[in-house]
This record gives C-alpha cells, sequence and structure tokens, in this order.
C-alpha cells in the first residue's frame, strides 16, 4: 500500500465503480466534505440497473442553501430509505452475490439519516467491506485544511504526511495549479477508469459498483484493476 498518497473526493451517494478504482494500492481516502454542495450532483444521487439491463436513478431528497457545506446539508425526508431499499432489493436480489452485500446494506438502509455527509460515510464504507478492501476515510471538515482549490489540496498533504496527490482526468485542467503543486514538492498522479471490455455490461453507461458486486462478487476487484489506469502530470 501506498500510505503517502492523498486521494480525495467528494462524497457520493453509492458511488461508481470509477469512484473506487482509485484506492486499490492505498489504505485511506480522504472526503472533501466541507467543500459546496453541487446541484444535481453525483453527491446526493446515482444510479442503478434493473434486472432488465435499464438505468434508474435514486436521488436523495435534501435541503440545502446556496453555497453551503456538503458536511451541513440535511436529508429532508428520512423515509427515502425505505424507498430506495424496496427499488434495490427489487433490482438484485436474484443477482449471484446479492447475498454478500445485504447485511451491510440493510443495517444503513433501515437506520435513520438526517445528514447527507453521514449517510454517504457509511454507504462507502459499507461498500468498501463488500469489496474486501476496507480503508481509512478520514473526513476533510475535521482536519479542517487552509486555503481553496489546489492551495487547499497541497495544505491536506501536509496534514495526511503525504507527497503524492491523485486527482481524477478533469482535475488538471479545471482547477490545480501547476505552480503551487511544483514549489510544495507534490507530485500529481492522474486516475481514469474505463469498464472492460471483457464485461457484459461493458457498452452501458456507469452505475453504482453496487451493480459489480452483486454480479461479480469477489472479481469485482480484478475487474477494477482491468479498467483503472494512472499516469503522472507531466509538464505541458
Amino acid at each position: 500500500m501506498r500510505s503517502q498518497v492523498l486521494v480525495p473526493h467528494q462524497p457520493a451517494y453509492l458511488p461508481w465503480a470509477g469512484y473506487f478504482s482509485r484506492l486499490l494500492d492505498v489504505d485511506r481516502l480522504v472526503l472533501l466534505d466541507h467543500v459546496q454542495f453541487t446541484e444535481r450532483g453525483w453527491q446526493n444521487r446515482n444510479f442503478i440497473r434493473t434486472r432488465k439491463g435499464e438505468r434508474i436513478r435514486l436521488t436523495v431528497p435534501v435541503t440545502r442553501r446556496f453555497g453551503q457545506a456538503i458536511n451541513h446539508v440535511q436529508i429532508a425526508d428520512p423515509a427515502f430509505t425505505a424507498r430506495h431499499w424496496r427499488t434495490i432489493q427489487q433490482a438484485y436480489r436474484r443477482a449471484p452475490y446479492w447475498m454478500d452485500c445485504t447485511t451491510e446494506l440493510a443495517s444503513i438502509y433501515q437506520s435513520r439519516w438526517d445528514s447527507l455527509a453521514a449517510l454517504n460515510l457509511a454507504l462507502t464504507r459499507a461498500l468498501l467491506r463488500c469489496l474486501g478492501h476496507p480503508i481509512e476515510i478520514l473526513r476533510s471538515s475535521e482536519l479542517a485544511p487552509e486555503g481553496n482549490s489546489t492551495a487547499m489540496l497541497i495544505d491536506l498533504c501536509r496534514r495526511t504526511g503525504s507527497r503524492v496527490l491523485r486527482v481524477g482526468t478533469g482535475a488538471s485542467t479545471h482547477y490545480l495549479d501547476r505552480q503551487l503543486l511544483a514549489d510544495s514538492g507534490i507530485t500529481v498522479e492522474i486516475a481514469a477508469y474505463t469498464t472492460p471490455t471483457t464485461e457484459e455490461e461493458a457498452d452501458r453507461a456507469p452505475v453504482s459498483i453496487l451493480d459489480t458486486l452483486v454480479r461479480h462478487g469477489p472479481n469485482t476487484l480484478e475487474i477494477l484493476r482491468q479498467g483503472a489506469t494512472l499516469r503522472l502530470w507531466t509538464q505541458p
């Protein structure tokens, strides 16, 4: 495991496979729950696939204000858990590895949740356990990093003793400051994920990793490895 790699990611609801593919060789994830909540983003919604192969969206109803941090976003209707659990069961209860996940998930969906960040944290931990990769998860709201954007990520690296920053493909062009990172001695890795062509669902749009877990069980980690790529962010 590479303990000096910082993998920061906003908390997501039932994240997709690419989310977890960044974590295969690390022992820690930092959830960026102190940053601004994104309207119509992945923080409170995601897709699963029905038995017929159709994608359906699950959305957590939330109450929020403009500019509000993710860790302050409240769930508007805690009864959503019963509806989502019923839909998940209908979609996956006949999948070959459904029973490997049902205990982990049932305890979450049978509980009351008021905080979106707390719900996403619990689900991410449960899915990592289903993967057989239960790494440590830290919350940025508890680490209290200083600065914004690149400066904030550099401070998180400092606070966690990390010398490598691992981000997705959009980060390098959207908000990372190359000079600040170079001056701080931080190496940047760009992580990407493509559903392996050998997988039967390869031609379909992405859905929650739960879909792969219940269909492929212990082979899920190998599927993630096949689809994951990693490269250094070099000078243009």
